[in-house]
């Protein structure tokens, strides 16, 4: 039955690709909305051929077939925005080049977290985005221009209000505030039908880029994180440990000259091992 039938060097590395690409494709939509339309779309087309197979419909197989060409089509106009975020991802990403003008300093993270919890302590509102690979300059342009160290001093005029610009949050580039007053997309998500405007436009930030922002709520002041579409609520003694995990995690001050591939994988390998080490933590802090 299986004579003849070989498996060469050259089918070994496609089928490997094939399994990483539907691998990343399934764990990128794991978890939203974008899943359950693409699995709405297999179950579809998989009922189709086995309908048209099973009963040896021909013409109707002919039509079908015509029929998800284009629906294979539409599926770029209905996950436009997670197609943009990816390219916009892979495009910002700075793998062989630096910006001479970072401001390498370690205690960056350690001054920002502790501000935000001042800021929780004496509920006052915040909504700070931390940009990292995907550039945030065009919603930059819409507040004031800054490029000013981190203080708590400096937090705490930016957002009491009524000053000018309580309202709108923050942009931190390479260790400093590069603007405020700043506009963020609101998402829509119906999960967040009773959460306020500040953490609607968290999430609504990092559905479009890879920033992680950091909200405190004005009400309670408890701290939330919003990255990659979801929001992480904390509070407790251990949300300032937490924080400081995802601050660090976005704000690496350490000098990257030019990297070669091996330097680059292993970043990357440690990247995922601490995203897999901090998910168990949050999931006990939050039960």
């Amino acid at each position: 039955m299986f004579e003849g039938f070989q498996i060469g060097f050259n089918d070994i590395i496609q089928i490997l690709i094939l399994y990483v690409g539907i691998y990343a494709l399934i764990r990128f939509v794991h978890g939203t909305r974008s899943a359950q339309v693409l699995l709405g779309f297999c179950v579809l087309a998989v009922c189709l051929i086995l309908l048209t197979y099973l009963f040896r419909f021909d013409v109707l197989a002919r039509v079908i077939y015509f029929l998800l060409i284009y629906l294979a089509l539409s599926m770029v106009v209905v996950f436009q925005q997670e197609i943009r975020w990816v390219l916009a991802l892979v495009g910002g990403q700075r793998l062989f080049s630096h910006r001479s003008n970072a401001v390498q300093n370690n205690f960056v993270p350690q001054v920002l977290c502790r501000s935000v919890m001042l800021l929780s302590k004496a509920k006052i509102g915040a909504l700070i985005a931390v940009e990292r690979g995907i550039s945030l300059s065009g919603y930059e342009a819409s507040g004031v221009k800054l490029n000013a160290l981190i203080s708590h001093e400096l937090m705490v005029s930016i957002f009491t209000p009524p000053l000018p610009l309580h309202d709108g949050g923050i942009i931190i580039r390479e260790g400093c505030i590069a603007a405020a007053h700043c506009l963020f997309p609101v998402s829509h998500q119906s999960e967040l039908a009773t959460s306020g405007m500040r953490h609607r436009a968290a999430v609504g930030l990092s559905e479009e880029t890879d920033a992680m922002i950091v909200i405190v709520s004005e009400e309670t002041g408890h701290v939330s994180v919003a990255h990659n579409g979801s929001l992480h609520r904390y509070y407790g003694e251990k949300t300032e440990k937490i924080l400081f995990r995802w601050v660090k995690k976005a704000m690496p001050h350490q000098t990257r000259g030019i990297l070669s591939a091996t330097k680059w994988m292993t970043d990357r390998l440690n990247n995922l091992l601490r995203e897999h080490t901090m998910h168990p933590m949050e999931e006990r802090h939050e039960s």
